[in-house]
């Protein structure tokens, strides 16, 4: 819903201080300043610099002071009732001025009247109460009415522009504010990503490492029900010391990915592939430095993968091959088939699942299912 332009106030950012350079303010100064000048002046002038008179004109020039600020400070609040009656008390104090011979300084505090008003109150106020301090100050001038004409349409367009330049200070006030927390709620939300990431990314790493020693634990369970020799069992449990430190190791990787401290990513393939027997891989396409959240999501469903053929097809050979096309890169990892290991049933079968919602927060898809042979894993992820 509109609000009405003659009830509205000025924005408190239009009427406060801030964002006000420096200049203006000492001009402002310098405004108040010749201000009490003339009054105290007039005063003088006019009681031919007797005491008395300069008494009274240094009184009204406390009254009128702390009055001005009073006004100040209620229209800043956007309190109409007080405002009008401060207002009322600084017309009072001019309309004595003039009674007692004070002209000049009388003349000053219309003409201030009529401009403040315009500048600090709603339209439907300011205007009436300008137009009675500037007729007030029209009657008492006694220059040719041509002047006094000028003057006064000068004094109300002065009014006006002095609330339009304020109107367009406070705006772009609160347009810096708004930019200023908009830019703090991103710099807030680019933190809760990147915690995301980060645990992420220890998250695939723990649990391809723990996968991977659950496998080799378990075959040691399974080796020790069956009354296996012990040579066995020992490599069962070195296997998986060595998963852990293998593990440790992938942790320190990962956080020094995401400083983007990345190993090319053939070489990673091809080092993953060395450490599991019976596994090759292949690179087609031209071969390019990829995104840190893509490369992260074709090593860590590499892992995943060759783990979950240990653990359901031990045996079996697995071709990798990483095709980089010209808006994608393709991940495909097959295995040859074979019989269901003991560990066949092992984990909680979230791997997957885990690479999957990393490939669709980065626009891609990763498919998962038998073929021909065996088992098929396909990741496409948009670079």
């Amino acid at each position: 819903m509109t609000e009405n332009v003659w009830t509205r106030w000025p924005s408190p950012e239009a009427l406060g201080r801030v964002g006000v350079s420096r200049p203006r303010r000492l001009l402002g100064w310098g405004a108040r300043i010749l201000m009490a000048a003339v009054f105290l002046w007039g005063a003088f002038r006019s009681s031919h610099v007797h005491l008395w008179g300069a008494l009274a004109g240094a009184v009204g020039v406390v009254v009128v002071t702390a009055t001005a600020w009073g006004f100040f400070r209620t229209t800043l609040a956007h309190r109409l009732v007080p405002s009008l009656g401060l207002f009322a008390v600084l017309f009072g104090v001019a309309g004595a001025a003039q009674a007692g011979s004070l002209h000049v300084p009388a003349l000053v505090i219309w003409c201030a009247c009529g401009i403040v008003a315009l500048e600090r109150l709603p339209l439907a106020a300011a205007m009436p109460l300008t137009a009675i301090a500037l007729a007030a100050f029209a009657v008492a001038d006694d220059d040719r009415w041509i002047t006094t004409v000028v003057t006064t349409i000068g004094l109300a367009l002065a009014g006006y522009v002095l609330r339009l330049d304020a109107e367009a200070r406070g705006n772009a006030q609160r347009l810096l504010a708004q930019e200023r927390a908009a830019r703090v709620a991103e710099a807030e939300s680019a933190a809760l990503g990147e915690r995301a990431r980060i645990a992420r990314e220890i998250h695939d790493v723990l649990a391809h490492s723990l996968s991977a020693q659950l496998v080799h634990l378990e075959t040691a369970r399974l080796l020790i029900e069956r009354g296996a020799d012990r040579d066995r069992i020992l490599e069962r449990v070195v296997a998986a010391r060595g998963m852990a430190r293998d593990g440790l190791d992938e942790t320190r990787q990962a956080l020094s990915a995401l400083r983007g401290e990345l190993t090319p990513l053939e070489d990673f393939l091809s080092q993953l592939v060395a450490a599991n027997a019976g596994a090759e891989v292949t690179v087609s396409g031209e071969r390019r430095q990829l995104p840190a959240e893509a490369s992260q999501a074709v090593r860590r469903v590499a892992q995943e993968a060759l783990t979950n053929v240990r653990k359901h097809a031990p045996g079996a050979k697995v071709r990798l091959r990483l095709d980089y096309g010209e808006h994608q890169v393709v991940l495909d990892v097959r295995d040859s088939g074979g019989t269901p290991g003991d560990l066949a049933g092992a984990g909680g079968g979230y791997g997957l699942l885990g690479m999957r919602e990393r490939a669709e927060l980065l626009g891609g898809s990763l498919e998962a299912g038998p073929h021909e042979e065996g088992f098929a894993v396909t990741l496409k992820v948009p670079v």
